[in-house]
């Protein structure tokens, strides 16, 4: 089996609020919600996937509401969305407004091409202003 362009990825990251995750990626950073389970029957997971419309990618994020994963990210457990632009102070404030938190991130080259904003379970978000492979 061959992996190229069009193969569909899933990223799975545990989350201690789905709903203030919900608003992070969503409202702030203006993903879809593609699919949602908030009222998970005993022994099934509480979970949102989001990602752009008609991708081919998308988060998954989870909560076992009867045995709860803390999230532990690392400093390179980084989301690097490339704008090819610019980043916008509106983008960054709408961010912050829905829970996200301002870092500085632990390589510097993300500072010197863009913003790096923690999700509210602590996973930085970059947004840079580099194209992708630039």
């Amino acid at each position: 089996m061959m992996i190229n362009a069009q193969t569909r990825v899933r990223i799975a990251r545990p989350s201690r609020d789905i709903a203030a995750a919900e608003r992070f990626y969503v409202d702030g950073l203006g993903l879809e919600v593609q699919w949602r389970s908030t009222d998970p029957e005993p022994g099934k997971h509480e979970l949102l996937m989001v990602g752009p419309a008609d991708g081919s990618w998308h988060f998954e994020l989870t909560r076992d509401p009867g045995n709860p994963l803390e999230p532990a990210p690392t400093v390179d457990d980084l989301f690097v969305v490339y704008l090819g632009a610019p980043v916008q102070d509106e983008q960054v404030e709408r961010l912050l407004a829905v829970g996200g938190t301002r870092v500085t991130p632990h390589n510097p080259y993300w500072d010197e091409w863009g913003v790096t904003v923690a999700d509210p379970d602590g996973y930085q978000l970059v947004l840079c202003s580099r194209n992708w492979g630039g």
